[in-house]
């Protein structure tokens, strides 16, 4: 008998065409498109086997590791098979990104277009679904844990009209053993439980997944020494994972899953066993030569701009390893501003080893660098950050003229107050000045200039390259189509 289930929503169980940062496709709410479309060329169903899906996301696959090391009896599901083993359980652990589509970019999606995100209908819907509804009648407990936990302190109506029992934020290696068996034996649970400093797992309370994570994705180490105050990452310990416990995991994936590409990732993944600002050499070229023998592909969550500026050798180094074997790889950047004056009052680590002055030379010099070594980056600007003025937007439009060459997309997204920042206030689709306009118009001319050339790039090679390829031009001829004619109307106005 399986007394815990584990899940998560449709956005979530997906491979994204095996291309992870199409995942961002999720935080977009229905727009020009049917919606069956949509999710199929952003978000299609994970395969399944009876209903258990051949990977899920990294995040689900460390608590199903916890929990069956701890002896319980844990069985991962697809959301949209639940009602094929939900009789049996008595607990069901749902792992949530962005449930309430608060998160940057879906907030700025859902302000802008007016509409909620996918992954919040999505999230909604599978918490109001007919077979979680009745188990819920029977007794079963949820139990919600991830990154994206925060949304729930604006949504505590949310919390209780869906029913769920516990919402653990933090890493939760520690004690999610002790609050499932308490739910198992029909115990009283916090609403709310807030993993403590002391509770933060080492790395030897970290378990090695059991099973496949999607597209392979692969933790290198936890934590961030930028000390971003908008950004939670930056309140954990940092901790880099040794060589063995990450091939161990590649093993799971490629023995397991027939995954033979790995998504490697931490913060930062240029800084991996460092303990200051400037890259490890000796330590990050062994990572890549390790992980490169054993897959077919590489591709990084995160880097930082300023890393990759301060050691531009390593880069082409690493960009070498990694090119032997494919034509390009994507990491996602946090640009996050162009102003110089930002960055000191905000993020003054996030420019090391360099000067917060120094920040439009070392994104300029950090994109040209990717642009030559074939990164494809994913690059995020902040809109509307606490004590943002006037000047600090037209420098952030003026690093955008300075960007046009480099290849890559750049997502303006409104300040979500997270980390540090937290008690501040929301930026607003209705705050936006004309200089705020200004910069979003500079970003979706950048963004069309190079998304041909970037989806040529995501399925070069794919017997299927054609078809998708034709579909996404489709699609962003017609939002091309409809930012010109928005351009258009407001401009009369």
């Amino acid at each position: 008998m399986t007394e815990i289930l584990l899940t998560a929503d449709r956005t979530l169980m997906s491979d994204y065409h095996q291309n992870e940062f199409l995942g961002f496709g999720t935080c977009a709410p229905p727009n020009v498109i049917p919606d069956w479309l949509y999710s199929f060329l952003f978000f299609p169903a994970i395969k399944t086997k009876d209903g258990i899906p051949i990977a899920a996301p990294y995040g689900l696959r460390k608590i199903e590791a916890q929990l069956l090391s701890e002896g319980f009896a844990v069985l991962t599901v697809s959301s949209d098979h639940l009602g094929k083993y939900i009789d049996e359980a008595r607990v069901l652990g749902i792992h949530v990104m962005d449930p309430c589509g608060l998160g940057p970019a879906s907030s700025t999606f859902a302000s802008v277009l007016k509409k909620e995100p996918f992954l919040a209908q999505y999230f909604r819907a599978l918490l109001n679904s007919p077979e979680i509804r009745e188990a819920k009648k029977r007794g079963l407990r949820i139990i919600v844990g991830g990154s994206g936990v925060w949304q729930f302190r604006y949504r505590p109506r949310f919390v209780e009209e869906y029913g769920i029992d516990c919402i653990i934020e933090g890493e939760a290696e520690k004690v999610v053993g002790k609050i499932f068996r308490a739910a198992l034996n029909g115990e009283d649970l916090p609403r709310y439980y807030e993993v403590r400093v002391k509770e933060t797992p080492s790395l030897e309370e970290i378990p090695d997944i059991a099973t496949p994570s999607i597209n392979g994705l692969i933790e290198i180490g936890r934590g961030c020494c930028r000390g971003c105050e908008f950004c939670s990452v930056t309140l954990r310990p940092l901790r880099w994972y040794p060589y063995k416990k990450i091939l161990r995991e590649i093993d799971v994936n490629i023995k397991i899953g027939s995954i033979n590409w790995s998504c490697l990732h931490a913060e930062d993944v240029m800084l991996y066993g460092s303990r200051n600002t400037l890259p490890d050499d000796e330590k990050l070229i062994k990572l890549h030569e390790l992980v490169v023998k054993k897959c077919e592909g590489i591709s990084w969550s995160h880097c930082s701009l300023a890393a990759i500026a301060s050691k531009p050798k390593l880069f082409s180094k690493i960009a070498e390893i990694i090119l032997q074997k494919q034509p390009w790889w994507g990491a996602e950047i946090g640009i996050e501003t162009g102003s110089p004056e930002l960055v000191r009052k905000v993020m003054p680590a996030k420019a090391h080893p360099f000067k917060p002055e120094d920040w439009p030379e070392v994104v300029h010099t950090s994109m040209g660098l990717m642009h030559d070594n074939k990164l494809i980056p994913a690059c995020t600007l902040i809109v509307g950050a606490p004590e943002e003025k006037e000047e600090d937007i037209l420098k952030t439009i003026e690093l955008m003229d300075d960007l046009k060459n480099f290849r890559s997309l750049i997502v303006p997204l409104f300040f979500v107050p997270m980390g540090k920042l937290k008690d501040e206030e929301w930026f607003k689709e209705t705050e936006m000045t004309e200089l705020h306009k200004k910069l979003l118009i500079k970003c979706l001319e950048h963004d069309f200039y190079w998304i041909d050339s970037l989806v040529d790039l995501s399925f070069s090679g794919k017997w299927y390259a054609s078809i998708l390829q034709l579909l996404y031009r489709v699609f962003v001829g017609i939002i091309r189509h409809k930012a010109k004619k928005l351009e258009s109307n407001r401009s009369r106005k």
